[in-house]
Order: structure tokens, then C-alpha cells, then sequence
């Protein structure tokens, strides 16, 4: 490797290998620089090699070829929504069992085995561990998979099982990676990964809401989540905590840490009505939360029931005596 030499003012420097004369002539390109095989001393600026290397002569990195089908949808209702997806020829969506409203006939609809992604492998054993990571979040070991086989454009609609919202995310736009509730995934352009998440903490997976097991999908594409009443997204900066019934928590990033902690004392656990823990969100990143829980509705519709105690009508003075008096008791 040649040795090089830098002159300013007169006063030689050198010798010095390629890297030294490179940032020495980076700190101060005013000079003159000769190296074996120059006839003469030549400018600092007229030498390729020396020249401090611009953002332009290193090439942008590929981007990643992406995995998902890309769709177009349209989300109809207030209470009870549904979401219509449009595909073109070739794309598919896939979704849960028994989630589908209506769809074109060009549509082609089969049950797959596993959550119908490619990344768990094509195999036997790939499909396999789909099914088992779908079965261990509480969910059908099969998936129902919707291919638009015509021409033109195709839909497909996908009704909500409860009141509530459809939350559409891209997933490329929160780092291909987003945790959520067990059953509150809806459906998915095909591509998306529906995998596991498991809490690390115990007490996290006992009174956390959520139990130790969450749903993970993965990929670039877009998924459609459902949560009940009315969903709130909020963006948690570095080190901001939010404080949340833990039924409330649909969906949040990874990067958000997740825990829970005693709500209040023993007079606010046992009286206050909130439970005995809330969950603590702190950032970075973004949350989703929602206002009506599946299970509060649940328990206050179970409350209600007749053989639980309930009234059949509303606004009654006499509260649970007036059961004695209705005409649907039998003695």
C-alpha cells in the first residue's frame, strides 16, 4: 500500500497510510498531496482518493419486498360495524371462523390450517405450528382464507361480533409487530403472522386481564382489530406511564411496557369497584384502549338475566319485590 504525504504551507507531513491522509485531508483540504507514482505535488482537492465520501456515492439500502397482500377497505355502521374489503384478482384475506357478513362470487372462500400466513413454512410441521399457537391463544385451530378469483374488483365484508369499533392498523407503519387481546383480532390482508405473546411477569399473567397468553401479529400488512364501545388511541412518550382498568387494554407496540400494581388500598380493592389491580402502560409508543370491555358487558348482562335475580323490565320502584308480583312467576 503506497504511503502518503501532505504539504501545508511547505511543511511536509508523512509518511501516512490511506485512512490517516483521508481524515487529514477531511480536516483541512487547503494543502497539496503526493503518494509513489504522482510526478508532482498536486492539489487536495484534485485527488479522488482523498475526497470526504458524500451520503450520494453510497446507495440507498433495497427495501424489504413486502409479504402481505395490499388491500383497500371501507368500514360501514357506528354500533355494530362491519368492514368491506376490495381485492383484486389474486389477493386474499383471511379471517376467523364465522366472521364473514357477505361476499362477491368471484370471492373464493377455504379453511386453512394454522393462521394462513407463509412464515410459519409450508410444510406440515410450519402449518402445524400455526395451528398451535393459535389453539394456545384460545382460537380456532383453523382460519378461513378469501381469494378473489375473477376479474375486476371483489369484495368481502366482515362483521363485528359485539358493540363496538373496527380498529384498522398498518402494521408497516408500527414496526410490523403489534400486541392485542386474544379475540380481537377480526381479519387481515393474507400475509399477516397471528402468533403468541407471552407475559414474563406471573402476577402480570394472573390479574393483568389478559391472562399470561396475547395475541402478536406480525407482518407489513393491514389487520382489523374489534374492541368494544368507543377505542381511544393514545401515544405514550419515553418514560410517560397511563394507568388503565386492565379489560380496557386493546392493543398496544412493543416497545410499551406492560405491567400491573395494587389498586389502592384495602378499602378502594374490596369496595372501589375497579378490581383488585389496574394495568400501568409506560412509553414509548402507542396504546389502543377501549371503553366497553366483552367481559363488563358480559357480567352486567348475566347480572340482569331472571334466574340470576334480574328484572325482565326497567325502572321498577320496587326492585327485586316487584319479581313477586309480575305475572311470569309460576308457584
Amino acid at each position: 500500500m503506497p504511503q502518503w504525504y501532505l504539504s501545508y504551507g511547505g511543511q511536509p507531513i508523512g509518511p501516512l497510510d490511506l485512512n490517516e491522509a483521508i481524515d487529514r485531508a477531511k480536516t483541512n483540504p487547503n494543502g497539496h498531496a503526493w503518494r509513489e507514482g504522482f510526478p508532482e505535488w498536486v492539489p487536495i482537492t484534485q485527488v479522488a482518493e482523498l475526497r470526504p465520501k458524500t451520503a450520494g456515492s453510497v446507495p440507498p439500502p433495497p427495501s424489504p419486498s413486502k409479504v402481505a397482500d395490499e388491500i383497500d377497505f371501507q368500514i360501514f355502521g357506528s354500533e355494530m360495524q362491519f368492514v368491506e374489503i376490495e381485492l383484486d384478482p389474486g389477493e386474499s384475506a383471511v379471517s376467523e371462523a364465522g366472521a364473514m357478513m357477505y361476499k362477491d362470487s368471484a370471492i373464493e372462500m377455504r379453511t386453512v390450517f394454522g393462521d394462513g400466513s407463509t412464515s410459519g413454512g409450508t410444510g406440515f410441521m410450519g402449518k402445524l405450528l400455526g395451528a398451535g399457537k393459535r389453539l394456545l391463544t384460545g382460537e380456532s385451530l383453523f382460519m378461513t382464507v378469501f381469494t378473489h378469483t375473477g376479474t375486476g374488483k371483489g369484495r368481502v365484508a366482515f362483521g363485528a361480533p359485539y358493540p363496538g369499533n373496527i380498529l384498522p392498523v398498518t402494521l408497516a407503519n408500527i414496526g410490523g409487530c403489534l400486541i392485542c387481546q386474544k379475540d380481537s383480532f377480526l381479519c387481515a390482508a393474507k400475509g399477516v403472522s397471528i402468533g403468541i405473546y407471552f407475559q414474563r411477569k406471573i402476577l402480570t399473567g394472573l390479574f393483568g386481564g389478559e391472562g399470561f397468553i396475547m395475541q402478536k401479529l406480525e407482518g407489513d400488512g393491514m389487520v382489523f382489530m374489534h374492541a368494544g364501545g368507543t377505542v381511544v388511541e393514545r401515544l405514550l412518550k419515553p418514560g410517560e406511564i397511563l394507568h388503565a382498568d386492565t379489560g380496557c387494554v386493546v392493543a398496544f407496540e412493543p416497545s410499551v411496557q406492560f405491567d400491573i400494581r395494587q389498586a389502592g388500598g384495602i378499602k378502594s380493592m374490596l369496595f372501589g369497584g375497579e378490581g383488585l389491580y389496574f394495568a400501568t402502560l409506560q412509553g414509548p409508543g402507542k396504546v389502543w384502549l377501549q371503553s366497553l370491555p366483552f367481559s363488563r358487558l358480559a357480567g352486567r348482562m348475566l347480572a340482569a338475566a331472571p334466574q340470576r335475580g334480574g328484572r325482565r323490565e326497567e325502572g321498577s320502584i320496587l326492585g327485586g319485590l316487584g319479581n313477586l308480583f309480575d305475572g311470569d312467576n309460576k308457584f
